[in-house]
């Protein structure tokens, strides 16, 4: 049920590449390189094989020192990644200009180029409704004279369906086609409406046109007054064959804190009606209080929705009281891939009674299923809406989702090692070419490291694994013949080299962008296993991919 996300570009990361962390100053980055190039510059190996490796190395290091030590060229790289020093159109950006300057400059080149595609797109939305009757499940309607059968019955009782696209005409232009059917117990209707909406200065501008129960004319704006309010309003004139019936709206909003709105909207037309809304949003929660005086209906509601984004998952309850009479929601929306959700709500009111709303939402089309379970307020039916759509979704994830998304996963992982196969193996041979030119370093530091007590790496092992006490550079397979492990590499030398005064420190990015790794498992998650000793102790430590590393890692008694 996942979605085909975009391929990933393996990008270099240069602060790894020195081991430096982002916020390293320029002396930093200059010590770093000296360091890298007493290892990997050619005029220290010789003719022959070994200086083409320290070529490959000293060149991928020049790279990086190049960029970094470039103020104007580390301010693009930090806030865009290497696309950034791609992309068409720096030679024209001044050098001093901020990190920010450089980002809005960045928008605004990509701008240009959207500009360029935009008789091309459109954004196609679409709305499906079906209206479900099964009151027949828990209030049977008995009667004698016609024969109910021994099954309930399900019944469509309308439906209901809108599209609309949208056509760029202009980077401030933009035309709308929209259209809608409607189907409730047996009589229909339809309408359509074209809208041409224009940006101006602090605001935006909109004109429609359309027909349904006879033709429409409209016309709505909006405008920011200030930095904190603005105001939105606009007027329809609906024509009948005896009468025009106009129709008036507004609505002033006020921004209260960071995250806090106030929204205070007044129509007038068919169905009058003045409210007033205040309206919360932050990372963990969303919640209004809506207060509306009107004809035919007075109501106050009020909305809480928690946000659990690690689990992707939304749950929300509300209230809502007026002159029609009181209905309370709880439900939940959980998010299945990168465009699609679910979600379940149970409504119960009076006079509605009890219905569950299914939507599902796959990317810019929503398709909502009310459930009409029975008229009066019946606990059986409560419960098995409250059940039936937490067992379905759990033998559904089980069954069908989370295969699918496994298995779209490793498509997509496939994919992207396609795509990036030549620099990946080029990665490999920069990382075994390190290796071997990191001999001589490698024996020096350790005999060292070695006189004073200091910290020797014993093993240190890098990819995946799920069990670090047994992890190995090799594993045997079904018939029992043991054969090297493709997703652990050894990377002893290269952290062995890369000790200063008994300490290893490693920052926060990944481990495969540093001299002498690379990735062995493109895709997963990766760890890194060190055991170590240091003051005739031994340690063994075990680190995700992007964790710091500062070692040794020693207790006071240890030490003592």
């Amino acid at each position: 049920m996942d979605d085909n996300e975009d391929l990933d570009y393996v990008e270099e990361d240069y602060y790894a590449t020195l081991n430096l962390p982002r916020s390293a100053t320029q002396e930093e980055i200059s010590k770093a390189y000296r360091n890298l190039s007493k290892i990997f510059h050619p005029d220290k190996h010789g003719n022959g094989e070994n200086k083409q490796k320290a070529e490959l190395m000293f060149n991928r290091t020049k790279k990086a020192y190049e960029v970094l030590s470039d103020p104007h060229q580390r301010a693009i790289y930090d806030s865009l990644g290497v696309k950034g020093l791609e992309t068409e159109g720096w030679e024209i950006v001044h050098r001093t200009k901020t990190p920010n300057e450089i980002r809005e400059e960045y928008e605004r080149l990509a701008q240009e180029r959207e500009e360029r595609r935009l008789q091309q797109k459109t954004n196609p939305r679409g709305n499906i409704s079906v209206h479900i009757n099964a009151t027949d499940f828990f209030s049977r309607y008995d009667d004698e004279y016609y024969d109910t059968g021994l099954l309930p019955s399900i019944e469509v009782s309308g439906m209901s369906m809108s599209q609309s696209i949208e056509a760029p005409l202009s980077r401030t232009e933009i035309a709308t086609l929209s259209g809608s059917l409607h189907l409730q117990n047996g009589v229909g209707s339809g309408n359509f409406l074209l809208s041409g909406k224009r940006l101006i200065n602090k605001g935006w501008f909109e004109v429609d046109c359309g027909a349904g129960n006879g033709p429409v004319l409209g016309a709505k704006g909006s405008r920011n007054l200030t930095n904190r309010i603005f105001l939105t309003g606009g007027t329809t004139f609906h024509f009948r064959p005896n009468a025009i019936i106009p129709g008036l709206s507004g609505t002033m909003a006020i921004q209260l804190d960071k995250n806090t709105l106030g929204y205070l909207t007044y129509n007038a037309g068919l169905q009058s009606s003045m409210s007033t809304v205040v309206e919360r949003n932050t990372e963990k929660y969303h919640c209004n209080v809506t207060i509306t005086l009107g004809i035919p209906h007075c109501y106050i509601a009020a909305a809480y929705t928690r946000k659990l984004l690690e689990q992707g998952l939304k749950l929300r309850v509300a209230l809502k009281g007026g002159t029609f009479g009181f209905l309370s929601e709880c439900g939940a929306e959980k998010k299945v891939s990168k465009y699609s959700s679910v979600s379940a709500t149970v409504c119960v009111g009076v006079p509605s009674g009890v219905t569950l709303k299914i939507k599902v939402v796959r990317s810019t089309q929503t398709y909502l299923f009310p459930i009409h379970l029975c008229e009066e307020i019946i606990p059986a039916a409560v419960f098995y809406a409250t059940v039936t759509p937490l067992v379905t979704y759990f033998v559904l994830k089980k069954m069908l989702f989370d295969p699918m998304n496994e298995a779209t996963k490793q498509k997509n992982i496939e994919r992207v090692k396609e795509t990036n196969s030549a620099r990946m193996a080029e990665k490999r041979r920069e990382a075994e070419s390190a290796i071997s030119l990191m001999g001589a370093l490698f024996e020096r530091i350790r005999k060292d490291e070695l006189k004073r007590q200091g910290l020797i790496i014993v093993s240190a092992l890098y990819g995946k694994f799920s069990d670090a006490e047994n992890v190995s550079l090799e594993e045997a397979d079904d018939m029992g013949f043991v054969h090297q492990n493709p997703l652990v590499i050894d990377v002893r030398i290269p952290l062995q080299c890369l000790v200063k005064d008994s300490q290893l420190t490693l920052y926060s990015s990944s481990k495969s962008e540093l001299p002498g790794f690379y990735d062995p498992c493109f895709g997963e998650e990766k760890q890194l296993k060190i055991d170590y000793e240091f003051r005739n102790n031994s340690y063994s430590s075990v680190f995700s991919d992007t964790d710091p590393v500062r070692l040794p890692i020693v207790t006071n008694e240890a030490e003592q």
